[in-house]
């Protein structure tokens, strides 16, 4: 995959979490947040746009591929999702950033077979080093690893 598409599609994922943690957050529809998506935040910076909430260059059918996906696949993607959790820890526990990149990665090892295992978790180990200085990354690439050998079997 050339250097372009490699950061559109980090992009996208980094906006499929955003955009989850919206819809969780803020009760907001996927249709809708995929609008706002759309229509304000992709490619559409402002010149002197100071507060960064554009997110340019980003594979938007591939965010808009994510958003759908997790909403539509949301309880299989939770139970492999907890499965990897500690027992007696429950997903809502976690953190809602935590669970928007868990939801979207479990999403893509499960259903998106065009997109190597290992660039999936270390995408969303990178995320969540964006977000977290703590272990969230660590937790992320153990569950996302589990994840990946429960629905991806060699």
């Amino acid at each position: 995959m050339n250097a372009p598409r490699k950061q559109a599609r980090s992009v996208a994922r980094l906006a499929a979490v955003q955009a989850l943690y919206q819809m969780e957050v803020a009760g907001a529809g996927v249709e809708a947040v995929i609008r706002e998506f759309a229509e304000h935040r992709f490619d559409r910076g402002i010149e002197g746009d100071a507060e960064g909430d554009t997110l340019a260059s980003a594979d938007e059918a591939f965010f808009a591929d994510l958003v759908r996906g997790v909403v539509a696949a949301q309880r299989e993607i939770d139970q492999a999702v907890i499965k990897r959790l500690a027992t007696g820890w429950r997903l809502e526990r976690l953190d809602a950033t935590v669970r928007a990149i868990l939801r979207s990665g479990a999403f893509e090892l499960a259903h998106r077979d065009d997109v190597p295992t290992e660039v999936v978790i270390n995408e969303y180990v990178d995320l969540a080093k964006s977000f977290f200085e703590g272990p969230e990354p660590g937790f992320v690439n153990g569950a996302l690893d589990g994840v990946a050998q429960d629905v991806r079997p060699e």
